[in-house]
């Protein structure tokens, strides 16, 4: 039996109640920058239960500046900008190279909530990419240490050998190197809070950097 697309997407609802809590937003309480509101947020969403809320899509463009886009993990944020991590031979890798800059968005629904990230970005230090890989998991690091990442796979067998040695160098030497992984840096000219309301009458908070600091302004639903 053939699936009705249209028809399961008619069926769908935004928002259950019965799974979602729209929280209130005062767009005037909101700090002056953007990291605290999204420190506040993350822990929030964190408290309701949301599944996976460190992940986040990644937008790139690549050398004919087609867009892109795929999920990856937040790997921290701090005053300089948001953080993830990647090999830099692989696709996004290779755009940001040609194209440095990129935006993330963030979706929680159980909250109704989004945020969206834009700016330039940058590799960090060597020496940060390696400690951010070596303080994550045993998983992590082979799969950093399996590399090629983006590149063809002649099989699913390939695969299974190269992860497997991997792994094994992963459990015997926890420190091993990998030149190839980059901890990058997106640094926000805009940072935009989304609140969705049941009545669709969403509250929308743009931080813009300027010379002077960070300005905010409400954008329309």
């Amino acid at each position: 039996m053939s699936t009705d697309l249209h028809e399961l997407l008619r069926s769908l609802r935004v928002w259950d109640p019965e799974v979602t809590r729209l929280p209130s937003f005062d767009p005037t309480t909101a700090p002056a920058a953007p990291l605290p509101l999204f420190t506040e947020w993350f822990a929030a969403a964190v408290a309701a239960g949301q599944t996976e809320p460190h992940t986040m899509s990644l937008a790139t463009s690549d050398e004919s500046a087609r867009p892109d886009v795929r999920i990856v993990m937040l790997h921290g944020a701090d005053e300089t900008g948001w953080f993830f991590a990647s090999h830099s031979g692989s696709r996004k890798g290779r755009h940001l190279t040609a194209h440095p800059c990129a935006a993330l968005g963030f979706y929680w629904p159980v909250l109704g909530r989004q945020v969206r990230v834009r700016g330039t970005v940058s590799a960090a230090p060597s020496e940060e990419a390696q400690g951010d890989l070596h303080a994550r998991s045993t998983g992590a690091l082979a799969a950093a240490l399996t590399g090629r990442q983006s590149e063809i796979l002649g099989s699913v067998e390939e695969l299974a050998r190269a992860s497997e040695s991997a792994w094994e160098r992963a459990r015997s030497e926890p420190e091993a190197p990998v030149p190839s992984w980059t901890l990058y840096r997106l640094r926000p000219e805009e940072v935009e809070f989304f609140q969705g309301d049941q009545a669709r009458r969403h509250v929308r908070l743009r931080y813009r950097s300027t010379e002077g600091g960070w300005a905010r302004e409400l954008l329309w639903p």
